[in-house]
């Protein structure tokens, strides 16, 4: 596999995402679903959007793995909140998350009316191999 991120500017990286990335030669792609703060049991969370954050990841990246994917290679992370305002001060967290896994991703962050139950923060994924 081959991958190229586009930046036409630098602005971006210290948002930890890329305006494009370019994959060939892919041998696999999982398109991830939306990963919130559920249980394994099947319970919506009613924690604050820190912490719901922190579970999508767990999520997401329990998915990722269980598929036979690397974290790394997720090219397209989506992600939906109730609130941007209430996530922009936790957003280093997924930064740092990002930069664990030297993932090189494109992103986009959207602000939804809402999420299943008292869900607020939804991540949504597509990994190559």
């Amino acid at each position: 596999m081959e991958k190229r991120v586009i930046n036409p500017w630098t602005w971006q990286k210290e948002r930890s995402y890329n305006q494009a990335v370019e994959v060939k030669n892919v041998t696999g792609t999982l398109y991830v679903s939306g990963q919130t703060a559920i249980n394994d049991k099947g319970e919506s969370s009613t924690a604050d959007m820190k912490t719901q954050l922190e579970l999508a990841i767990e999520n997401l990246e329990k998915v990722v793995t269980e598929a036979g994917y690397d974290c790394k290679n997720i090219v397209r992370l989506n992600i939906y909140t109730t609130s941007t305002k209430d996530l922009w001060p936790h957003f280093s967290i997924l930064q740092n998350w990002v930069e664990k896994h030297g993932m090189e991703q494109a992103l986009t962050l959207l602000e939804v009316v809402s999420l299943f139950e008292t869900l607020t923060v939804e991540l949504e994924a597509t990994v190559v191999k």
